[in-house]
């Protein structure tokens, strides 16, 4: 059993089963299937939100397998996941509390609270009105920076996401506008469940995750220049360096995004890369 309670959480829980506690909590429901409750609650005059797993099974671990997907096990990988990016500064998930327990894969049972990132929002929805309504230029290149680092610093480190789309990046649009150095945005990446941690990110998972942020990225406007800087500032060379040294990542970057995008629209993909 593994277990974590920070000071809030071991005040509110002192003397109780944390699973219990955790099993026993409501709220807005986000997400309720497949031996998982996602929901955002209060408790002590604090917002936070709850990922609490019962174990999914071992029909649904044997269909991911036969899909050729890792099945999702507990509330571990979203833990580890977020306390290996704030170690590296990346704006993530605040654990608050994290529980984990049993030792059959298919039962386990699990839970993780974070802090509620209010006031934020989504990329999704910040970028969604850019094609008529575009923001500052040196706004926009701000925020391009700043994802495209924290992707880079996030595979650099051994992690991938698996879900790498605008919309699991929450942003304070105020920092964005008062900043006037990089570090000063505060952009969170959520929604870690899928991360997988290794010593070095395998170069199809990078392919999935730039693959997956482009294709999400395809409609907000960004010229053939944008996408150029976005490539530049995640290679960490030279433009022409990485053209030519990383031509074949950048290709199936590409071919993927595209695939995604005619998947999903019904339509072919704008110009971009």
């Amino acid at each position: 059993m593994a277990l974590y309670l920070r000071e809030d959480f071991q005040q509110a829980w002192a003397g109780k089963d944390a699973f219990a506690e955790a099993a026993a909590l409501t709220g807005e429901t986000f997400r309720h299937k497949e031996g998982r409750r996602t929901l955002r609650f209060s408790l002590g005059g604090r917002r936070y939100f709850l990922k609490y797993h019962a174990g999914i099974g071992w029909g649904e671990v044997l269909k991911n397998l036969l899909q050729a997907r890792a099945p999702v096990l507990g509330a571990r990988n979203e833990y580890e996941a977020s306390l290996r990016l704030a170690a590296l500064g990346v704006d993530t998930l605040t654990p608050a509390a994290f529980g984990e327990r049993g030792i059959n894969p298919a039962r386990r049972e699990s839970f993780l609270i974070t802090d509620d990132l209010a006031d934020s929002v989504s990329l999704e929805d910040y970028c969604r009105d850019w094609p008529t309504r575009p923001p500052a230029l040196h706004e926009r290149r701000r925020l391009m920076r700043v994802v495209t680092g924290m992707v880079r610093t996030m595979h650099e480190a051994g992690i991938n996401h698996r879900d790498c789309y605008l919309c699991h990046f929450l942003l304070y649009p105020d920092t964005l506008a008062q900043a006037t150095i990089d570090s000063d945005v505060r952009c969170h990446l959520i929604d870690l469940h899928r991360a997988q941690i290794r010593d070095r990110v395998p170069r199809r998972w990078q392919v999935k995750d730039v693959a997956g942020l482009a294709y999400s990225a395809m409609d907000i406007g960004l010229s053939r220049r944008d996408w150029l800087r976005c490539l530049r500032a995640y290679a960490g060379v030279p433009l022409k360096t990485a053209l030519g040294r990383d031509r074949a990542f950048w290709l199936a970057v590409k071919q993927r995004a595209e695939k995604l995008y005619r998947k999903d629209m019904k339509r072919e993909p704008p110009p971009w890369l």
